[in-house]
């Protein structure tokens, strides 16, 4: 037995663990592992489960988000994954 999930408190015998920064975290399932750890979008908080796009320090799910959460950065371009894209 691994032991209680850290996100939903099941006592599951197919329990798994997730380390970050060396720090254990124990899941019962993929669905309670991103709901606890994965980052959350700087604009519509949607858990990020794929790439998704860092700016200026800050985590987006799309380019779309990206754009919304500041007018500024219209005339930019972000990462997705290996691809460059442009925000205007």
């Amino acid at each position: 037995m691994i032991g209680i999930c850290e996100n939903c408190g099941n006592n599951y015998d197919k329990a798994f663990i997730v380390v970050i920064d060396e720090e254990e975290h124990i899941f019962d399932s993929f669905e309670c592992a991103i709901n606890k750890v994965a980052p959350r979008c700087h604009h519509c908080h949607t858990p990020i489960i794929g790439h998704g796009i860092e700016f200026e320090e800050n985590f987006f799910c799309c380019g779309r988000c990206a754009k919304s959460a500041s007018t500024h950065i219209a005339a930019h371009s972000v990462t997705y994954g290996t691809t460059r894209i442009l925000l205007s």
